[in-house]
């Protein structure tokens, strides 16, 4: 393997890249009792009657798969195929494509520039461990709009952001943004003989325009959730943590307030909401806000209401740094009261509720690596703050290797791994992520029975930061973001395609519904939205926008039996 910078024009190759992504209400149901012995869990649409979902840390898709060419001779949209770059990593004919842009400063919050406002870069910066805001890395504005791209999205604004936003001067950060791997010269090599093997999707995009916590949030709720008073009626967060992100007195895009939630509902008072609603606006699709007035919904990191051993956080919640136990209906509430066993397997768990404890064993201290934000069940009082429901649903990834090896697996399970294995560009490595997924399948692997009625879906929270080439369909005042790589393991999902309908984290939602004949959580959710219908000359714009997909076209079923 090599190491290969490319500066002109703005797109950097390198086989190790490090980087740091930044960080309506519907009350939930009486959550059912916890159920040891599910009775509806062979009660599926399809022969997949396991379902588990792993997500890495902060990695789009042509971070990834730019170079990958499919083996099955499936197209796929990357890099390499639209002439961005060549199989070596090299600039490719259509290398200007992926131009980068600076631009002259700002006196309000911006998603959008003008094309008279921006300077090409001729050299990146170098590369930096901070992170960025990603609608206005999208630079999405409908004044772009073309055949092909209808919302606008140019993508051309991802290391000036990046060095703005994290207060760097221009020349002090911000290139690693445009790193990939080169999957034609021996980098990501689990995800290139998963893709051989498997289904990829080259059109599955994080949720959230944000970083890890909003990602998971949607994941497990197909919502974003709001500040409340602990009981579901809407509340102010404390003001220091109300976002104002108009950039401060003297600074490009240095936030006045880097706050973690905002009343997007209101588009005159709120600061930083007016932009994206005009833009909503002026897509050629019904695309809301979907901000219930008065409510304040998160929108940056922020810890969950409850502590890993189930106490609630009233420090942090004091602060804002934590967000009250939340009523939101989540999956795991749905599938209790379908009688469909599930668990979330996170990382550390264990050593975390240790820590929370009070304990002083240094044999605990892995337990920093849990990751709470992204346990979503940790917001939601039906389950966390219930001891019997945290008790059966809420476990650590060692007993998620020891369900698959005794056959105890549950129907749908959510595994989440540590800080040191999850990936992530600043604390982890893909490598590290890639072992811990190899072991996956190797415990699969070792129990036939298990594995052939088993989809593992392969995905990240979020594209930390880095260039995407990919459309996105932005869908309410939250998301889509760009493109991150979804994998999907399964006998049903052999030959190495390559699926190209729109999907985002809510279609694991929806998957999993159809599969257990769920209704969508809430009235607000994205799993109501309907599948895509695309034209036969673009699979990638669904011309019902807006609109996701449940997944059920990255595998090749039969009748069931």
């Amino acid at each position: 393997m090599r190491t290969q910078f490319i500066r002109k024009y703005g797109l950097l190759c390198c086989t190790a890249v490090y980087a740091l992504a930044i960080n309506a209400f519907s009350p939930a149901t009486g959550s059912a009792a916890a159920v040891p012995n599910a009775t509806n869990d062979g009660n599926t649409a399809t022969p997949i009657q396991h379902v588990i979902v792993v997500i890495g840390e902060n990695r789009a898709f042509d971070h990834i798969y730019c170079t990958y060419t499919p083996k099955s001779g499936d197209k796929i949209l990357n890099l390499l195929s639209v002439g961005i770059v060549r199989a070596d990593g090299s600039p490719g004919p259509h290398f200007v494509r992926a131009q980068q842009f600076t631009t002259l400063g700002q006196t309000s919050y911006f998603i959008s520039v003008p094309k008279a406002g921006k300077t090409a870069y001729k050299t990146l910066p170098p590369p930096t461990l901070s992170g960025a805001p990603m609608w206005q890395q999208s630079d999405c504005g409908i004044h772009n709009a073309k055949p092909g791209n209808p919302t606008g999205c140019l993508n051309d604004l991802y290391p000036f952001v990046i060095t703005t936003y994290a207060g760097a001067t221009a020349d002090k950060g911000g290139g690693t943004s445009m790193a990939f791997y080169n999957v034609q010269d021996e980098d990501a090599p689990l995800f290139k003989k998963l893709a051989d093997e498997y289904t990829i999707n080259d059109n599955y995009h994080q949720p959230g325009q944000g970083g890890t916590g909003i990602q998971h949030v949607f994941l497990g709720t197909g919502d974003d959730m709001f500040w409340s008073d602990g009981n579901g009626k809407p509340a102010m967060p404390p003001a220091g943590q109300i976002a104002n992100p108009n950039p401060q007195s003297g600074s490009n895009n240095q936030y006045t307030v880097d706050g973690r939630f905002s009343n997007c509902s209101d588009a005159i008072n709120a600061p930083g909401v007016l932009p994206i609603v005009r833009y909503l606006d002026a897509l050629p699709y019904p695309a809301e806000a979907n901000c219930v007035a008065d409510h304040y919904y998160m929108l940056n990191n922020t810890n969950p209401g409850f502590l890993p051993n189930g106490v609630v956080d009233t420090s942090g919640i004091s602060k804002g740094t934590s967000i009250p136990p939340s009523s939101l209906r989540t999956i795991g509430g749905a599938l209790n009261d379908k009688h469909v066993s599930w668990a979330y397997y996170g990382g550390a768990y264990n050593a975390a509720v240790n820590l929370a404890n009070g304990s002083t064993n240094p044999a605990d201290a892995v337990g920093n690596t849990y990751c709470n934000i992204c346990n979503f069940e940790s917001y939601a009082s039906s389950i966390m703050g219930d001891p019997a429901q945290r008790q059966t649903h809420i476990k650590d990834v060692i007993d998620f290797y020891a369900a698959v090896a005794d056959g105890s697996l549950p129907a749908v399970s959510f595994v989440k791994p540590d800080g040191l294995l999850d990936g992530h560009p600043a604390s982890s490595k893909l490598g590290l992520l890639e072992g811990m997924l190899q072991k996956i399948v190797g415990a699969l692997d070792a129990n036939p029975a298990l594995k052939a009625t088993t989809a593992l879906f392969i995905t990240f929270d979020e594209g930390g930061g880095y260039y995407d080439s990919g459309f996105i369909q932005p869908l309410d005042f939250f998301g889509d973001g760009p493109r991150i790589p979804l994998v999907v393991v399964s006998p049903y999902s052999t030959g190495g395609h390559v699926v190209h309908s729109y999907n985002d984290h809510v279609s694991i939602l929806k998957f999993i519904e159809r599969n257990w004949s769920l209704e969508p959580l809430t009235g607000r959710s994205r799993d109501n939205l309907r599948n895509p219908t695309v034209s036969p000359t673009d699979p990638y714009l669904p011309l019902n926008s807006p609109a996701i997909g449940d997944l059920f076209d990255m595998f090749q079923f039969g009748p069931k039996g």
